[in-house]
């Protein structure tokens, strides 16, 4: 379905980034994955995509703070495949705290790489798209773009700010071929989040299943985990030309979580 397009995914070394870059390959699109790291682990993921979906597949290093250092990956990927013509913003972190005990420098970080690395993304990548008449500009939002949650006012803002950039640049380039869409997924079972849920049910004194069921699935209706497959899939439709009506859209993936 996307054989000859060129996608750039950022934060893509583990959990959902990972499962949306193998999806882009496996339907046949070159990557270029992003993340921090160990450099060998980076590199037998990197080689493990081409092995298996005999795509071409570059990493970069790039950390989502620093525009210059996203500037540089862009450009290595337009230079290296000739164009970026899906472009995944997926990198993002995570703090909980009160509002009015909450680190400025942790929430400079998280508004920095939630929602400012969209910014110099999708305006590096912009021209080359607008010069081919077609591009994807797909965002990771969260149920978080849509509702709240309390101590997390770092993460909510840049969510929603991440659903008014989808938004707003959808219409600056709707007579131009290309669509910007956002995903928001729910509570996703990742390496990440199984990790937390053992964690909290030490801290909690109760046992993982009710950390999973209480804790974690209390908002989402279907008492289930996404997964990562489910919300890969969803951004390969909307890379795709059957999507081509749909622009300017948050879409939950979340277990029902927002219908509430």
């Amino acid at each position: 379905m996307l054989k000859g397009k060129n996608a750039l995914v950022t934060g893509s070394t583990s959990g959902i980034g990972l499962a949306m870059a193998r999806a882009l390959a496996e339907q046949g699109a070159n990557v270029m994955i992003n993340g921090l790291g160990d450099p060998a682990e980076n590199e037998a993921i990197r080689a493990s995509i081409e092995a298996d979906f005999g795509v071409k597949a570059l990493f970069s290093p790039a950390n989502m703070l620093k525009a210059d250092e996203i500037q540089a990956m862009v450009q290595e990927a337009q230079a290296q495949f000739g164009s970026v013509d899906i472009l995944v913003n997926n990198a993002g972190i995570q703090f909980v705290s009160p509002v009015d005990e909450f680190p400025e420098e942790k929430w400079d970080a998280i508004i920095g790489i939630n929602l400012t690395s969209a910014f110099h993304t999708t305006k590096a990548v912009l021209p080359g798209m607008k010069e081919k008449g077609w591009g994807r500009i797909i965002n990771t939002a969260s149920a978080h773009a849509l509702v709240a949650s309390p101590y997390k006012s770092a993460y909510v803002a840049a969510k929603h700010g991440i659903a008014g950039l989808t938004k707003t640049v959808a219409l600056e380039v709707a007579e131009q071929g290309i669509t910007v869409n956002a995903v928001a997924p729910g509570y996703v079972w990742t390496p990440l989040v199984e990790k937390q849920v053992g964690d909290t049910a030490r801290a909690r004194g109760i046992t993982e299943e009710q950390v999973k069921q209480d804790v974690m699935l209390k908002a989402q209706p279907t008492k289930q985990f996404v997964t990562v497959e489910q919300v890969a899939a969803v951004v390969t439709f909307l890379a795709g030309d059957a999507a081509a009506s749909i622009t300017g859209v948050t879409m939950p993936v979340d277990g029902g979580w927002t219908a509430q």
